[in-house]
């Protein structure tokens, strides 16, 4: 069978698009708005969040009080790919992060806080609820 040269480089279009398409996946990661941090709870988490003095460094919608810029914003938390620039964004390395920020980056501003496990656990419970949405509220306050 012989395709005409337009038929060819049609061919060819589509599947290098669909080849672009299915590589994007892999710099988007899996991250997002179905991401569970088992055995959390997100109202505990607010209130561990604050506790911890979370809001003294960090941006965090719905935290009263956290609109500190020393760290970063942890708004839209549910849709980042990575952790401290280095960790896939999992509930497992999330809730190591929360608990062991200097094992994970030797130096980092984030000092070990002494969390909890199960502190940990509600902090990423309620991190994950951050889609995106909340940012507006965030930015007309």
């Amino acid at each position: 069978m012989r395709f005409s040269h337009k038929k060819f480089y049609g061919i060819v279009g589509i599947l290098l698009s669909g080849l672009c398409s299915l590589s994007l996946v892999g710099c988007f990661g899996t991250a997002g708005a179905t991401t569970r941090m088992p055995g959390g709870d997100p109202a505990q988490g607010a209130i561990a969040l604050r506790d911890y003095g979370c809001h003294s460094c960090h941006v965090i919608p719905g935290v009263r009080g956290a609109n500190a810029l020393v760290g970063p914003p942890l708004t839209a938390w549910a849709q980042r790919h990575y952790i401290a620039g280095t960790l896939s964004n999992t509930p497992e390395n999330l809730r190591y992060w929360l608990q062991y920020p200097q094992s994970v980056e030797p130096g980092t501003a984030m000092p070990d806080l002494g969390v909890t496990e199960q502190d940990a656990r509600d902090m990423g419970a309620y991190l994950y609820t951050l889609t995106g949405n909340e940012i507006q509220w965030w930015v007309g306050n």
